[in-house]
């Protein structure tokens, strides 16, 4: 077995970061979610402040306070992998050897943002990480919000270092890059993972060989999302089928009125289902509207959430 899958398996969680009324991280909810998601089984792993854990609005100091509260809480329970990817490589690689302090082993490290740095410059930036960490480093592809995609090319180029293991990729802006990516890396590095990022191309990524999902609806559908592997690796694509819908329809609903971020939505969904106080989203993401929950909401009911 691929030595990623075997020690992460299929189901990698990126965990919303719990807010108080101030906007301020609340680590005591932070922690009650987590356990909450181990108890349940809802996952295989954990990821402490990705994009779902809204990492571009929080300071350095604040995802440092997640890693080391996460790592606490899981308590062995469940593997923790940190988000380290900053804008910057100088302040990418601090993050990333802050995590490994505090006891982590795998690092997922978002392409540079903002920047949107050549494919050179991308090369350049993972190879001065990996080069100054002893993590491992998963690399994160999501050009909807970093503004430039990774090429299979560049993936190539990276999947020949021993400690860069693997990529998640955003594979709803380009549905058949995951297969780019397998070509590429599959002779430079047979064991190198390639994980979709995006719940509603859980079908589509299956099929293409994607091992796993990073999946923020498994705070909700972690059993279903279980399910579907089975159900496709014991050749069932119906049994597949069925289960992806209702979740495929409540993730569209998380991008209500051109959301490209679900959290304003998925975090009250979550809240309805768990009972767990997460607080709304950090500025500048505008809250949920009542017309939108009421949307949501009457889907979770329809399909037994609530």
């Amino acid at each position: 077995m691929n030595p990623f899958v075997k020690k992460y398996s299929q189901i990698l969680l990126p965990l919303i970061t719990p807010y108080d009324a101030n906007e301020d991280i609340d680590c005591g909810q932070y922690a009650k979610l987590i356990d909450y998601l181990i108890v349940n089984d809802l996952c295989d792993s954990l990821i402490v402040t990705g994009t779902t854990g809204e990492a571009s609005l929080l300071t350095f100091d604040e995802r440092v306070k997640l890693i080391e509260t996460a790592v606490k809480a899981a308590a062995g329970r469940k593997p923790v992998i940190a988000g380290t990817g900053c804008a910057s490589t100088k302040e990418t690689i601090a993050l990333t050897n802050r995590a490994v302090e505090l006891g982590i082993e795998q690092c997922l490290v978002v392409c540079p943002f903002y920047n949107k740095p050549t494919q050179q410059g991308i090369v350049n930036h993972f190879k001065t990480l990996a080069a100054n960490t002893k993590a491992n480093i998963m690399l994160y592809n999501i050009p909807i919000f970093v503004g430039v995609n990774m090429s299979a090319e560049t993936v190539r180029e990276l999947a020949a270092i021993k400690n860069i293991v693997g990529i998640k990729d955003e594979a709803g802006v380009n549905p058949t890059q995951v297969t780019d990516f397998f070509l590429a890396t599959k002779d430079i590095d047979p064991d190198f993972a390639i994980y979709n990022g995006d719940d509603v191309m859980l079908l589509p990524t299956i099929v293409q060989g994607a091992m796993g999902l990073v999946s923020g609806g498994a705070h909700i559908f972690g059993h279903e999302i279980r399910a579907i592997f089975k159900a496709f690796e014991q050749g069932d694509n119906e049994k597949a089928k069925e289960l992806f819908v209702p979740m495929y329809r409540f993730c569209k609903s998380t991008g209500q009125n051109g959301r490209l971020l679900p959290n304003s939505i998925l975090r009250p969904a979550i809240e309805m289902v768990t009972g767990i106080k997460l607080g709304p989203a950090r500025s500048p993401l505008a809250p949920a509207t009542d017309e939108e929950m009421a949307i949501t909401a009457n889907i979770l009911r329809e399909i037994g959430k609530l």
